[in-house]
């Protein structure tokens, strides 16, 4: 049952990606053709040469955002992890970050019309809060890895909290330092009754 449950997950992960992929083509195909259709002069050989490289960037973010969302439905059960949760409510917790309330709000109609739990959302809101210092404003990147990070993970903690959390053993007395009970002794086993 469980093998059906993954197999139809990854059918529709697998069906995400197609569309995704077909989707962009398409909206490239429309770019190519309305440039095509102003009149414009035609590229130099410098701006040819940058629109591979574009491309290329482009398909790996694409790879990137793709494997991220079989990654959170491989992680998280239920339906925080079905791709339009992940990909909404990801959004609604970066829009709530920079303060755009009324946007995330509006996300956050659609995120619940999807079926999508909203405490995922509080929990992913209050586990970036307790990054906000390790969140650089200025590369955009910090903040879209740490969003993923406490969307896959609610309960993840800061490096510095979790290492002042745990205090280091300071004197002789601590249960660390006293000796370990000796374990008892295993039973041997008997031999079963004969017939």
């Amino acid at each position: 049952m469980r093998q059906r449950v993954f197999e139809s997950r990854n059918a529709v992960l697998r069906q995400f990606a197609a569309t995704l992929a077909v989707s962009c083509l398409l909206v490239l195909a429309g770019l190519a053709g309305a440039s095509a259709q102003s009149g414009t002069p035609t590229p130099d050989q410098g701006k040819a040469a940058a629109q591979p490289a574009d491309a290329a960037k482009d398909a790996a973010q694409n790879q990137r955002r793709t494997d991220e969302f079989a990654e959170a439905a491989q992680v998280i059960n239920g339906p925080a992890g079905n791709p339009e949760c992940v990909w909404l409510g990801r959004r609604v917790v970066r829009l709530m970050w920079r303060d755009d309330l009324d946007t995330a709000f509006r996300h956050l109609d659609l995120y619940d019309r999807f079926g999508c739990p909203g405490g995922h959302i509080q929990a992913a809101f209050r586990c970036l809060t307790r990054f906000g210092g390790q969140i650089d404003p200025k590369v955009a990147e910090t903040l879209d890895s740490r969003v993923h990070a406490c969307w896959i993970n609610p309960a993840a903690q800061p490096q510095q909290a979790a290492a002042s959390a745990s205090p280091a053993p300071a004197s002789g007395n601590s249960p660390a330092a006293q000796p370990a009970a000796s374990p008892s002794p295993a039973a041997s086993p008997t031999p079963a009754p004969q017939k």
